[in-house]
C-alpha cells in the first residue's frame, strides 16, 4: 500500500518505521522529542517510543559524540541536527571517530549511524541555517553522504541508511519538506551508490541532486533538446559509471549544484568524467553552482541559488559550443 506524503512526512513515517522493526534504532536530538523537531519531521515518535526517542542538550558535539558509545555498544544511533552548519561544531567528532573506527578497531567496532540534517537555502532562514557543505562530509573517508530529492526517494535512502552497517549523513533539501506530496510506498529500499536516470535524452547530460533536481528538472522543459537528467542519489560513494556512461553517448555534461563553485563536487565529477570518457567528450563540463560567498540574507538569497534559468544557460553553453 502507498500513500501521498511530502518529504517531512515521509522522514517521520520512515523512522517510525525503524523504530518498530528494530529496537535497537534510538533516534535524538535537539527537540526532536516533545516538540517533534524543528520542522516536525519527528513529530509523535517519543509519544509512541518514550525510552528510545529523546531531546538532547544544544551541544552538537555531544550528540554525535554520543551515536559512537550507542553504536559500539550495538545500538542503531540516528542523531538529528537542525541545521546542517551546526554540524561544523561535530565535524571533529565525524572526521576522528565516526569515520574511523572501524579502521581503527580492524573491523571489530562499526559506527552504523545515520546522522540526519536539513541542508540548503531557499527558506529565508538566518544565518548559518542555509547551507551545502557536502564535498566537506564527503572528503572523510568512511561517512556515506546522501540526498533525497523527493518523498518516495526519502522512504527509499533513509530506510537503506538506517539499515546501513556504517555512517550516513543524510542531508535533506529544507525547500523540499513540504513543496509536494507523491506515493510512497510502505516498503521501499533504495541501494546506497546507486544513481537514478530520472530523464533519458541523448544531446547533453545533466546532473543534479537534492533541491537542484528539481530546478533542474525545470530547466530542462525551456530547453530545445533530448537532455538526460542523472541524480547520483550519493555523492560518496558516487556512481561514477553511470554518469560516464551518460556522458559517453551524449558527449555533453553539465552539474549543478547549489554549494560554493571552488572545491564542490562539481569539480569531482569533471574530474572522473575526464578519466573515463574525455575521448567522447565534445564540449567542456559546465558547473552552475552558488557562488564563493557566503549563502546571503533574504533579500540576496535567490540571486546565489541556482535556478531554472541559470541552468537553462548552462546547458545552453554546452549544447552551443564547437
Amino acid at each position: 500500500m502507498a500513500e501521498q506524503l511530502r518529504m517531512v512526512e515521509a522522514v517521520r513515517e520512515t523512522l517510525r518505521a525503524e523504530l518498530e522493526r528494530d529496537d535497537g534504532v534510538v533516534v535524538y536530538g535537539e527537540d526532536v522529542g516533545r516538540a517533534g523537531g524543528v520542522f516536525r519531521s519527528t513529530q509523535g515518535l517519543m509519544d509512541d517510543y518514550p525510552d528510545r526517542v529523546f531531546d538532547a542538550p544544544v551541544a552538537e558535539a555531544g550528540i554525535v559524540g554520543l551515536g559512537v558509545g550507542l553504536a559500539a555498544t550495538g545500538l542503531t544511533p540516528v542523531p538529528e541536527i537542525q541545521f546542517q552548519s551546526f554540524l561544523y561544531q561535530g565535524f571533529h567528532q565525524l572526521a576522528q571517530h565516526v569515520a574511523r573506527i572501524r579502521s581503527r578497531t580492524r573491523g571489530t567496532v562499526g559506527c552504523p549511524m545515520t546522522i540526519r540534517t536539513p541542508y540548503g537555502g531557499g527558506i529565508h532562514a538566518l544565518e548559518l541555517h542555509s547551507e551545502s557543505f557536502e564535498a566537506g562530509f564527503a572528503h572523510v573517508p568512511g561517512l556515506k553522504v546522501v540526498f533525497p530529492s523527493s518523498p518516495a526517494e526519502t522512504k527509499g535512502l533513509l530506510t537503506s541508511a538506517v539499515r546501513d552497517p556504517d555512517p550516513v549523513v543524510f542531508m535533506e533539501p529544507t525547500r523540499l519538506y513540504r513543496s509536494f506530496r507523491e506515493e510512497v510506498p510502505d516498503e521501499h529500499e533504495i541501494p546506497l551508490g546507486e544513481a537514478r536516470v530520472v530523464d533519458a535524452g541523448d544531446d547533453v547530460t545533466v546532473v543534479a541532486w537534492g533541491s537542484m533536481l528539481r530546478e533542474t528538472l525545470d530547466a530542462v522543459g525551456d530547453v530545445d533538446a533530448s537532455v538526460e537528467v542523472i541524480d547520483p542519489r550519493t555523492i560518496y560513494p558516487l556512481d561514477t559509471e553511470t554518469i560516464t556512461e551518460s556522458v559517453r553517448k551524449t558527449g555533453r555534461c553539465v552539474v549543478v549544484h547549489e554549494a560554493p563553485r571552488t572545491s564542490g563536487m562539481a569539480g569531482e565529477i569533471t574530474a572522473r568524467i575526464n578519466e573515463e570518457a574525455f575521448l567522447h567528450l565534445e564540449a567542456p563540463v559546465e558547473r552552475v553552482t552558488g557562488y564563493d560567498v557566503p549563502v546571503p540574507m533574504f533579500a540576496r538569497e535567490d540571486a546565489y541559488l541556482p535556478d531554472a534559468d541559470r541552468i537553462a544557460a548552462g546547458i545552453g553553453r554546452a549544447l552551443d559550443f564547437g
